[in-house]
């Protein structure tokens, strides 16, 4: 809520939701979040949960008679990524469809509204979980929560197989919830299992708490999780029952296939996305959604739901929901770019956070749109999920995946401003090296910057100024207590962070060194 707003403002005129019309241009941005449509007797908690994978959710505010509520996220970024998720999936609480947009308000300003000490109690009771210091409040005991030393590894049990579950199929519902950089699956017990490592514990503790107990398909395929005692995968094949995606060099092994492609297309019907069978096999069909054909889960008040998986996924070929490119696609169409500012070089260092940029091209008659191809269609997935929804040079940059398979170069001689570049032997990429560490640092936007390849004579002003002239405000600066190769430095926005990290990474501060510029986790 803007400062000038009175602290009853959001309750009182409920502006937000008289411009809910199909017509009315989106909402820039905010980290206040505004659903309609929420159940009557739906709780605090439930709403709470909504927010809880991407972020930490600070200030909640329920209108239950007017059937919204207002959801305040820690960080710009975290509602980006909730809304960006919730887009081609509307979530559902207690089986009704819930609508998510970002809110005029800047922030939530509660402290002097009625009726407030419902949702405050439960945001402590969400805070403590997430400190470590107790565990969820309705949930099993054994819930626990992210306690030191505790593992990124996951087993998953799948009960009810009526319906094949394929490595893609688990790769997509849980990369939702974070970084996955390996799947190992295999049968045990006659059961179908899998063990699966998230770059950090606190992604696979928020899985857990949300998918545990869930159906991928319709009354079957039921999600039993908990955490592994190993605290590392070793993965030696990369095929269908396995995957290492930090190491794209792994041979194949000789395994056969585990589900013949025709065979997969044909069980891919009562999937996670609406059945184009209407009620096959004697299941009733999943509620559809008109971006995508495919089945969702039944939703569990409190979880995150429904899921939806393209049907491509259950085939064996990764795709988002909601878009009409080439599942398996490692081609970006990135759109609402700033013309005046934008070049190909910005764009392959801004999605070079995320995977290897091979290819840019900006588009010769509308150069406000572009392409990037990506060394993979994991990599594209990745890029597409954290920077779709940004602000960049002003404007909220929108990425989905191409029609295109690769970006070509121009003919001799054709005319082209320099617009498109090739990358792919470009000494800069993050992810050629297998196995590198920069496959568990991949993090989304944030306004916290992590610097590193920092030589002994810079000092703290001299790297503080880099970024002032660069026009960025610094909030806060720290080197790293054990290793003054590093430091974190905070910048006043998302905004200026992704345009610092552009402007900024590799830059020479002598000495042969060349500054690592990454989004942190961390704040200062």
């Amino acid at each position: 809520m803007n400062s000038s707003t009175p602290s009853t403002g959001v309750y009182a005129n409920g502006n937000d939701s008289k411009k809910f019309k199909r017509d009315r241009p989106p909402c820039s941005p905010s980290r206040v979040l505004h659903l309609r449509k929420i159940p009557c007797d739906v709780t605090e908690a439930e709403i709470i949960s909504l927010g809880l994978p991407f972020g930490r959710v600070t200030n909640l505010l329920m209108l239950k008679e007017k059937r919204q509520a207002f959801l305040e996220m820690a960080s710009e970024e975290a509602a980006v990524t909730m809304v960006n998720y919730y887009t081609p999936i509307t979530p559902h609480l207690r089986s009704q469809p819930v609508y998510i947009q970002y809110s005029n308000h800047r922030e939530l300003k509660t402290d002097n509204l009625p009726n407030q000490a419902r949702a405050q109690a439960a945001l402590q009771a969400v805070s403590a979980v997430q400190s470590g210091s107790l565990a969820l409040s309705g949930g099993p005991s054994n819930e626990g929560t992210v306690l030191p030393g505790q593992s990124p590894v996951l087993r998953i049990i799948i009960e009810n197989l009526f319906y094949p579950v394929t490595l893609e199929v688990l790769h997509q519902i849980f990369s939702k919830f974070g970084t996955v950089l390996k799947i190992i699956t295999f049968t045990k017990n006659n059961q179908f299992q899998a063990l699966l490592q998230y770059a950090d514990p606190v992604n696979a503790h928020y899985a857990k708490m949300a998918l545990d107990g869930q159906n991928i398909y319709n009354a079957c395929c039921t999600l039993r999780i908990d955490f592994s005692k190993l605290t590392s995968l070793n993965v030696k094949y990369n095929n269908d029952k396995s995957r290492d995606f930090t190491r794209l060099d792994l041979p194949t092994g000789d395994g056969q296939p585990s589900l013949e492609p025709a065979m997969a297309a044909a069980f891919g019907a009562p999937g996670i996305i609406s059945s184009p069978y209407a009620g096959a096999a004697g299941f009733a069909p999943a509620i559809g959604f008109p971006q995508a054909t495919g089945l969702s889960v039944p939703a569990v008040p409190g979880a995150l739901g429904p899921l939806t998986i393209t049907s491509s996924a259950v085939t064996g070929r990764m795709a988002i929901p909601g878009t009409s490119g080439i599942p398996g696609n490692s081609v970006l169409l990135v759109t609402n770019l700033n013309p005046d500012l934008i070049t190909p070089h910005g764009l392959f260092i801004l999605f070079g956070v995320y995977g290897d940029v091979h290819r840019v091209k900006i588009m010769f008659n509308k150069k406000e749109n572009a392409l990037v191809q990506m060394a993979d269609a994991n990599q594209a997935q990745l890029a597409m999920n954290h920077l779709s929804g940004q602000r960049l040079y002003g404007k909220v940059l929108r990425a989905t995946l191409s029609k295109h398979q690769a970006v070509q170069l121009p003919r001799e001689g054709q005319e082209d401003q320099g617009l498109t570049r090739d990358f792919s032997n470009s000494p800069l990429h993050r992810f050629k090296k297998p196995g590198s560490k920069n496959f568990q640092n991949i993090f989304p936007p944030s306004a916290t910057l992590h610097l590193s390849n920092i030589p002994p004579s810079v000092t703290v002003d001299g790297l503080k100024n880099l970024f002032i002239e660069a026009g960025c405000s610094v909030k806060a600066f720290k080197f790293f207590q054990k290793d003054r190769k590093m430091a974190l430095i905070q910048l006043g926005s998302v905004e200026e962070a992704i345009q610092a990290l552009i402007e900024l990474h590799n830059h020479d501060l002598g000495e042969n060194h060349h500054l690592r510029v990454s989004f942190s986790k961390s704040t200062i």
